[in-house]
């Protein structure tokens, strides 16, 4: 049996350079989503957000394997990150951050599929709401530019600032999307200096 993984499928998406910006395309994809709002450190919205995706994740790729005879490895995380300033990012105000956290899902994972996870898990989860706002998303960011973010996430604000200050405007390229960062360690075994994201912007031309 064939075990799908975004990773490799799309490797050159998933392991950009952590020294220069690059643009990528980016095709569609489909994730699985919960949305909410606030400081991911302290917010109990973003911690159901993560019990849920992770949990349904983890349900479909069991089902999946029984009933379909298909394997995929759990993606990582992912986040869209939004807010009505883009300075927020780089001042790290993180109580005004408007996000999507996803999980990316193979394309035969289907929306059935997913609610009869969702239901499955809330059996097991039933104090969690984030679970009645969960739903699969289709994303087709296009054009974007990124670059890796070895570190903690506290200092990604240089790197931002750089994007969004000199790069993108001596591209002549502005902002078409969320910010987009994909969390290629886990935090609760890595420390912060180690921590590698990918940072990644849709744009178009100004």
């Amino acid at each position: 049996m064939d075990t799908y993984d975004v990773k490799k499928r799309h490797k050159e998406l998933y392991s950009p350079s952590s020294t220069e910006f690059a643009v990528v395309d980016v095709p569609e994809f489909r994730y699985l989503a919960v949305d909410g709002r606030g400081d991911p450190n302290t917010s109990a919205a973003y911690a159901h957000a993560l019990e849920a995706l992770y949990g349904v994740a983890y349900t479909l790729k069991f089902a999946s394997k029984k009933t379909l005879g298909r394997d995929f490895v759990i993606a990582p995380l992912e986040g869209l990150w939004r807010a009505d300033d883009p300075a927020v990012f780089t001042a790290r105000l993180k109580d005004s951050w408007d996000w999507t956290m996803l999980i990316s899902q193979p394309d035969w994972i289907t929306e059935d599929m997913v609610d009869a996870a969702v239901g499955t898990v809330a059996k097991k989860k039933k104090d969690n709401p984030a679970l009645a706002n969960l739903r699969l998303l289709t994303l087709n960011e296009g054009t974007c530019v990124q670059i890796l973010h070895i570190g903690s996430y506290d200092d990604e604000a240089p790197t931002l600032h750089r994007l969004h200050h000199h790069y993108l405007p001596e591209h002549g390229l502005t902002f078409n999307g969320d910010h987009h960062e994909i969390y290629l360690s886990d935090p609760r075994r890595t420390a912060p200096a180690k921590l590698r994201t990918i940072l990644r912007q849709p744009v178009r031309s100004a």
